[in-house]
């Protein structure tokens, strides 16, 4: 397996105190498809960050290979929405966990 971050960059940094319906409605779906992840084992961690320049999503994810990590980020119904959000994926050589995250050995 592989790790991979992905990171969703919003439509505008005021996003999203300044979200519209339909991007709400779009966000509902994109954590109920990254949850899926989740239980899945697949995503590892998914979340916002509320930086200084603007918020943005984070996830980080364990697949076989970029091109599975593209396909995944790909197609969050966030993306497939079309309102301006898009996502950048890096590789990750290794990871460091605390050995209570389940089904991730430690330091690898």
């Amino acid at each position: 397996m592989a790790y991979f971050h992905l990171k969703l960059v919003p439509p505008r940094p005021s996003f999203p105190h300044d979200a519209t319906e339909e991007e709400m409605a779009a966000m509902q779906q994109h954590a109920a498809y990254w949850r899926e992840h989740a239980n899945a084992g697949t995503a590892i961690v998914v979340g916002p960050v509320f930086a200084p320049g603007g918020a943005f999503g984070v996830a980080i994810v364990d697949v076989e290979h970029a091109d599975a990590a593209k396909s995944l980020g790909d197609a969050d119904p966030v993306l497939r929405a079309g309102l301006g959000f898009r996502i950048e994926i890096s590789p990750m050589p290794s990871l460091i966990l605390r050995s209570s995250v389940a089904g991730i050995p430690s330091n690898s």
